[in-house]
């Protein structure tokens, strides 16, 4: 309660400083905002999101576009971002880089907050604010990350036949490839003179999973800091003299700031942690009324197979489900003690894996089935611990 009392202070102070800033600067002249085009050029850097460490998967980034000030507050812009993005793997501890090129032509709505809260006064030093679009993405130019594709595929899956190999990138594109993107994120300019702006830009984009070829059932982030110009045109305000109010009585306001001391107890927390490997869980999905294993799932038993090699004390359960949406109970619980085995074998004749290290079980069609959709219910669970 007293941390809200004290958060309620600071933003009343802050605001109140806002009011008295733009109060002192609108004594006697009043500004009159005249909507107005603009065009901005922009550069900068992209992080794009990936399984590396930050900076690894930086690039180039430029943008160019132009929008319209409605109001004070309110505008509207048409940009065009582009350059390239970056993605980055590893497997068995061996690192795969790769780039390609994109634009994406975004429309944003702006939202200045500094006008918002402090009033509207376009000879302010420093404006900021925030803002958020959609738009596409269209990338091309893709070629490196399949080189880094096949690569993978022969050193990963190299025990089996090259036709039999599955993706190693799993979202695999060539040519060109469009799709949604979100944007938003906050921005500053600092006035050179009426029509010409300095601008920083922090932005997040964000897009369906696949951006950068690797499928994670997740979106796809990527991050762009610039800086730049705008300039506007024509005549952005004018300035008329204040009419004064007459008969106004103006009475003093005092703002008082209580700064609150919190008292803060120590408290040492003495953990003793021990070193286990995380569990491990992968879904193997079949096809209706089948126990083979698809070359797309394949993968994910190479996995459990790398996984368990590189933690020796480990062992896999591997239970096997059926859709009770399809077919008998008997046929079910034959079927899915069927898929269970064949993803048993597989580790233990194709990748070695002792089978004193593997418990295999058999749950047919039991009425809590693992998933809600009932082909996803055709499927041997891993799990690794």
């Amino acid at each position: 309660m007293k941390i809200n009392k004290l958060f309620l202070s600071a933003s009343i102070a802050i605001c109140a400083a806002f009011a008295a800033n733009a109060q002192t600067a609108q004594e006697e002249t009043e500004y009159v905002f005249q909507p107005h085009w603009y065009v901005q050029g922009q550069v900068g850097m992209q992080e794009t999101l990936g399984e590396t460490s930050f900076g690894r998967l930086s690039s180039f980034n430029a943008q160019v576009g132009v929008g319209y000030n409605f109001n004070p507050v309110l505008g509207a812009r048409l940009i065009f971002n582009g350059w390239t993005s970056k993605g980055s793997i590893t497997v068995d501890d061996a690192r795969s880089d790769w780039k390609w090129h994109y634009v994406a032509p975004t429309v944003d709505l702006m939202v200045d907050l500094t006008n918002l809260i402090g009033g509207y006064n376009p000879e302010r030093l420093v404006s900021a604010g925030i803002f958020g679009g959609v738009g596409a993405n269209f990338a091309f130019k893709n070629q490196e990350a399949n080189r880094v594709n096949n690569a993978l595929r022969a050193s990963v899956y190299e025990e089996l036949p090259a036709a039999d190999r599955p993706e190693v990138l799993r979202n695999i594109w060539n040519g060109g490839k469009a799709r949604f993107v979100g944007q938003f994120g906050v921005f500053a300019d600092f006035n050179i003179t009426s029509n010409l702006k300095l601008g920083l830009e922090l932005q997040a984009n964000v897009l369906p999973d696949g951006y950068n070829s690797k499928k994670a059932n997740n979106a796809d982030w990527y991050f762009n800091g610039l800086v730049g110009v705008k300039y506007a045109f024509g005549t952005t305000f004018t300035k008329q003299k204040r009419t004064p109010k007459c008969c106004t009585a103006a009475g003093n306001t005092e703002i008082v700031e209580k700064i609150v001391e919190v008292p803060v107890e120590k408290i040492v927390v003495k953990e003793v942690i021990k070193e286990v490997p995380a569990p491990l869980t992968r879904d193997i999905f079949f096809k209706i009324s089948t126990y083979n294993i698809t070359k797309d799932e394949m993968f994910k038993v190479a996995e459990v197979a790398r996984y368990m090699k590189s933690h020796p004390d480990t062992k896999v359960t591997v239970t096997g489900y059926a859709d009770k949406g399809t077919g008998t109970l008997k046929i079910n619980l034959h079927l899915s003690a069927q898929r269970a085995e064949v993803v048993a074998n597989t580790l233990i004749n194709q990748y070695g894996i002792a089978p004193d290290r593997i418990l295999v079980k058999s749950m047919g069609e039991v009425e809590d089935q693992p998933y809600d959709t009932p082909a996803h219910n055709r499927v041997a669970i891993c799990i690794v611990e």
